[in-house]
């Protein structure tokens, strides 16, 4: 029972340093948070390069507002759902939105799961990062994590159907782009 205890103190003192802009205590959260909040930037992301100005937009976002983080509660998740939303706002600044037809998501097929079990983490990311802007973000907050269509529409201000269409369609490209690049080499 001490060791919970000492945790959540420990916790409640390490999040006041990052509140009073201790750079130890801002650069243990960042160390620590590193590599889970680079794969989820990644996912949203067309390069590396973006993904990093994405996570460290979205750490900014994380100092700023640590105040208003709630000890006890999961810091982890509280910063990825910063990260997700940091995705959101570069994918907004990046591209205009455009209505899809969903008239042409009616002929496509999202079967083929198979083929993605086959490919390995990496060469996944790669064919989501090949996705457009519009489709990865759908594809992300859909399949990874976890909205509804109307959730998506909210927060990316398009309609529910364009966001099934957008789905319907960055399975059929993720499918074609993996079967083509690693399941049988286009087979």
């Amino acid at each position: 029972m001490d060791i919970a205890l000492n945790l959540h103190h420990q916790e409640k003192d390490y999040i006041l340093a990052c509140i009073n802009k201790e750079r130890w205590a801002q650069k243990k959260l960042y160390e620590e948070h590193y590599s889970k909040m680079m794969s989820v930037c990644l996912r949203y992301s067309n390069n590396k390069d973006d993904a990093l100005d994405i996570m460290h937009d979205g750490f900014i976002k994380v100092y700023n507002n640590i105040s208003k983080y709630q000890p006890g509660t999961s810091l982890s998740a509280w910063i990825h759902r910063i990260m997700v939303n940091t995705s959101i706002d570069f994918y907004r600044k990046a591209i205009r939105r455009r209505t899809e037809d969903i008239d042409e998501a009616y002929g496509l097929s999202s079967g083929g799961a198979d083929a993605i079990s086959q490919c390995s983490e990496k060469e996944i990311l790669k064919a989501v990062q090949t996705l457009s802007p519009a489709y990865r973000a759908v594809f992300n907050l859909y399949v990874i994590e976890g909205y509804s269509h109307r959730e998506i529409a909210e927060q990316l201000d398009i309609t529910e159907s364009t966001s099934r269409s957008n789905l319907v369609k960055a399975r059929t490209k993720l499918k074609a782009f993996l079967a083509k690049n690693y399941i049988g080499h286009g087979e």
